[in-house]
C-alpha cells in the first residue's frame, strides 16, 4: 500500500485488570506496551469507551477479567453495536490465558473475535495486524454510511453480476436506490452544451485526441454535468451505470463523466457491474485510492500474465492518458490511460450473496495499445495458479485493480464484513 494514501489508523483500546494486582507494579511492567499501542494510533479508553461507536481493543493486563470483559461486550451486542471481541494480551500476569478463555466462550456462542499476542513494545509484527484489523473494521464502518446510486439495471451480458439492490442493502447495511437511466437523462437534458470550464483542462492535458473533436468533448462534459447533478442532489458516495444505453439511445458515452467521478471521490462503475461498484468503495474505504474495473481480455497461465482491458479510467491513477473513440461503438469519447509499472492487487467479489472473492497480488508490467480492445489495456503478471483459477473457478468478468499490495488487508476487511462476523 502507498502509505502516502492509506488512511490514517485510529483505534480505542481499554485496559482491564484484576484488582487482585498491584496497579502501580503493572503500570510499570506495561508501560512499554501501552506506548507501541499509541504510537500504532491507539486511544486509551475507560468505562463508557466501551459502549461508544466503533469496536474496541481490550487490552487484558491480568487474569481475573473475564467476566468484566465479557459483561461490556455482551452489552454492547444488546445496544446493537456488534463486532468481534479484539483482544491484547501479554506474556505475563496470566493476560493470555484470561484471553483464550474469553474467546472460547464468545465463540461457544457462535461470536467472532481474534487474540493479538503483543510482546512488548518491538512487537512490529503484531502491531501491524492490531493496525490492519484497525483500518478494515474502520473501512467495513463507512462503507455500511455509503449511499448507492444504480442507474438503469446491469447490462444485459453481466449473468453473474447482478444481484438484487435489497441483498445489496441487507449485505453490507449501506443505503441503496435504483434510478431509471431517463431519470439521468432529464438531469443531462437540463445541462446546456458547454464551451468551457474545469473540465477542460482535462482536454487540453491530453496527449492526444484520436478522432474526436472538441465537440464531442463538450457532449461528454454535459453527461459528466448531468450525472454530476443527480449525485448531489441525491448525496450519493457511489453508483453504477448502465452507460451502453446512453450509447445505444444518445450517441454519448459516461466514460469520461465516471473517470472524473471517481477523481473526486465518487466511486463509479461502468455498466451496472453491482459487485464491481461495492468492491471498488471497500477499496476506496481501505487504502485512500480510486481503483480500475476492466475486462480480463487475455489470460496466458503458465506466464501467470493478464491482459486488461476498459474504455475508461481514474485519471488520477495514470500518468498520462489519450482521449480516443469508445471501442464497441466507435462513437463518444473513450479514455486510454498510461499507467506506471509497480505493485497491484487485482479483487473481484461475487457469488450469490456476494459471500466470495478472488484476489491476486503481482506487478503492471506493461500498457498495450492492441486496435481490438478497449482503450485502456495493461499487462499484469501475477503467480500461475492465481491466473489459472480465474478461468476454472471465476466469479465473473470484471476485475478491481488498486495499486500496492492489499490482498490481506482486504482478506480481513471480508471476514469482518462477513454477515454474522461483525463490521
Amino acid at each position: 500500500m502507498n502509505p502516502s494514501t492509506a488512511p490514517a489508523t485510529s483505534f480505542w483500546y481499554i485496559p482491564v485488570a484484576s484488582p487482585l494486582h498491584d496497579a502501580r507494579s503493572l503500570s510499570a511492567l506495561l508501560a512499554g506496551h501501552e506506548q507501541a499501542l499509541v504510537g500504532a494510533g491507539g486511544h486509551r479508553g475507560v468505562g463508557e469507551v466501551a459502549d461508544a461507536p466503533g469496536v474496541p481493543f481490550y487490552f487484558v493486563q491480568t487474569g481475573g477479567t473475564e467476566h468484566d470483559v465479557l459483561r461490556r461486550h455482551r452489552s454492547r451486542i444488546q445496544q446493537g453495536r456488534g463486532g468481534p471481541l479484539l483482544l491484547i494480551a501479554h506474556p505475563g500476569h496470566n493476560s493470555l490465558p484470561a484471553a483464550l478463555e474469553m474467546l472460547a466462550a464468545i465463540q461457544q456462542e457462535g461470536r467472532p473475535g481474534r487474540i493479538f499476542l503483543l510482546k512488548g513494545k518491538e512487537d512490529d509484527r503484531t502491531l501491524a495486524e492490531i493496525t490492519q484489523t484497525a483500518r478494515a473494521l474502520a473501512a467495513n464502518n463507512r462503507l455500511a454510511q455509503d449511499r448507492f446510486g444504480i442507474i438503469g439495471p446491469s447490462a444485459d451480458w453481466l449473468v453473474a453480476s447482478s444481484p438484487r439492490a435489497e441483498l445489496v442493502a441487507r449485505r453490507f447495511g449501506m443505503w441503496v436506490k435504483e434510478f431509471a437511466v431517463d431519470e439521468l437523462r432529464a438531469y443531462i437534458a437540463q445541462q446546456p452544451l458547454p464551451e468551457d470550464g474545469p473540465e477542460f483542462d482535462f482536454w487540453d492535458r491530453a496527449h492526444g485526441k484520436d478522432g474526436l473533436t472538441r465537440e464531442a468533448f463538450a457532449q461528454a462534459v454535459r453527461v459528466t454535468r448531468g450525472l454530476r447533478a443527480l449525485v448531489q442532489n441525491h448525496q450519493l458516495s457511489m453508483l453504477t451505470l448502465r452507460c451502453f444505453d446512453l450509447v445505444e439511445k444518445d450517441g454519448v458515452t459516461g466514460c469520461l463523466a465516471l473517470a472524473l467521478l471517481a477523481d473526486a471521490g465518487i466511486t463509479a462503475g461502468c455498466e451496472g457491474d453491482i459487485p464491481s461498484a461495492v468492491l471498488l468503495r471497500w477499496l476506496w474505504h481501505l487504502t485512500g485510492q480510486a481503483g480500475w474495473m476492466a475486462n480480463p481480455s487475455d489470460v496466458d497461465v503458465p506466464k501467470g500474465e493478464l491482459l486488461l482491458a476498459h474504455c475508461t479510467v481514474p485519471l488520477g491513477m495514470v500518468g498520462g492518458y489519450r482521449f480516443r473513440t469508445h471501442f464497441e461503438s466507435g462513437i463518444g469519447l473513450g479514455i486510454a490511460g498510461e499507467f506506471a509499472p509497480g505493485p497491484v492487487t487485482l479483487l473481484r467479489l461475487g457469488g450469490s450473496n456476494l459471500d466470495r472473492w478472488w484476489g491476486a497480488e503481482g506487478t503492471l508490467v506493461e500498457n498495450r495499445r492492441a486496435p481490438d480492445l478497449c482503450r485502456t489495456q495493461v499487462v499484469v503478471r501475477v503467480s500461475p495458479p492465481a491466473a489459472g483459477e480465474l478461468l476454472s473457478a471465476p466469479l465473473g468478468n470484471h476485475l478491481v485493480l488498486v495499486r500496492g499490495h492489499v490482498q490481506g488487508l482486504f482478506r480481513e476487511a471480508f471476514i469482518w464484513g462477513t454477515p454474522g462476523r461483525g463490521a
